[in-house]
């Protein structure tokens, strides 16, 4: 029986290496799931997660979004921003209602318990935020939000 030969040869140590050590991509995500870890350990006493949160703060705004305005607003799909919204509208924290002049139109408005909640978090969130931008280092914060900003315009 001949013995079995993979189709693709295999990947250099190497390109392991480099991956690991210059790959912006993996960098990006390895900082993301930190950070997120962090926000996430502060928001469980009040039952969130940082997207959530961030879900949260957006619809503080004056003008309430449509979800595609929402969506493209937090770089995500509308599909992903309606199974996020779910827990909160069960919650009772945001509600969808219909648009004034529209009807056809969906607005997300953050409810009177959803505000008093944004309020308990934001708190945890300056914290979080500061000791974030503390673990930075050298690093400039707005330095760096700016350009993952430019990044995230694709």
């Amino acid at each position: 029986m001949p013995a079995a030969t993979s189709p693709n040869p295999s990947p250099s140590p190497d390109l392991a290496h480099m991956v690991g050590h210059t790959c912006l991509c993996l960098a990006v995500q390895r900082a993301s799931r930190a950070v997120g870890r962090s926000f996430d350990e502060a928001f469980r006493p009040l039952g969130l997660t940082n997207w959530q949160f961030s879900l949260l703060a957006m619809l503080s705004r004056p003008e309430p979004f449509t979800v595609t305005r929402l969506a493209e607003s937090m770089g995500m799909d509308r599909t992903t921003i309606t199974s996020n919204l779910k827990p909160l509208v069960r919650r009772a924290l945001v509600a969808v209602a219909a648009d004034g002049s529209d009807k056809r139109v969906r607005r997300i408005v953050l409810t009177a318990a959803g505000q008093a909640l944004l309020a308990a978090a934001g708190a945890l969130w300056q914290q979080v935020n500061a000791q974030v931008e503390a673990r930075l280092g050298e690093v400039d914060p707005i330095t760096l939000r700016t350009a993952l900003g430019e990044l995230a315009k694709g």
